[in-house]
């Protein structure tokens, strides 16, 4: 199948330009997209970040990881640990809702149009040794369009399938197929969810 821009393509794509620039000035004000430009600096790659709700930058303390972020929106208190030689990717059209912690000592990923509650902990591994043992980091990965309610945990060696709902205060320890609602402490699957019929994406955050 040929892919290529018919002639006129694209300058009629970059005349577009000033249009979604405006329209997204409008829908998310001035404030988020300068602290957003300004948090982007302390970001080894990352698109276009929305800061919402607040003056406050979110804390990005990066100690020798990889830190990658697409076009997302992050709220005050957001946290972000990554330690040296770990990985912290997070897809395009994702928000971090007031003060989620996400912590790597070895790889997070977190999909896209994922919607993270407040407070919510992500972290992929224990943190300390536990007594008499050994430090366990495992991945986890958040698949695309999951949800995740407030005070959840995700935690080490996890994976939450797409299109699936986390509970508000669950502790994941197990890995939810997608299409799943878990919830309980630790969270249990109770349902799957009916898979949407194909139709047309809604607006989302995306770089111009």
């Amino acid at each position: 199948m040929n892919r290529s821009i018919p002639a006129g393509g694209g300058l009629a794509l970059r005349r577009d330009v000033p249009r979604r620039v405006v329209a997204r000035l409008r829908r998310y004000g001035l404030r988020a997209h300068v602290l957003g430009l300004l948090l982007r600096r302390r970001l080894a790659g990352s698109g276009l970040i929305l800061v919402m709700g607040g003056w406050h930058l979110p804390e990005i303390d990066d100690r020798g990881g990889r830190i990658n972020v697409g076009s997302c929106a992050f709220y005050p208190g957001v946290r972000i640990e990554c330690w040296k030689g770990a990985s912290i990717r997070i897809g395009d059209g994702t928000f971090l809702n007031r003060n989620t912690e996400v912590v790597s000592l070895g790889s997070v990923t977190i999909g896209r149009d994922c919607k993270i509650g407040r407070d919510v902990i992500v972290m992929d591994s224990d943190q300390h040794e536990l007594p008499g043992g050994r430090l366990v980091i495992a991945p986890v990965v958040i698949e695309d369009r999951v949800w995740i309610g407030a005070r959840a945990m995700v935690l080490k060696g996890v994976r939450i399938g797409h299109d699936s709902v986390i509970g508000a205060g669950a502790i994941v320890t197990k890995n939810v197929p997608p299409f799943s609602v878990a919830v309980g402490q630790p969270a249990k699957v109770i349902r799957t969810i009916e898979r949407p019929q194909p139709t047309a994406r809604g607006p989302r955050l995306e770089a111009v």
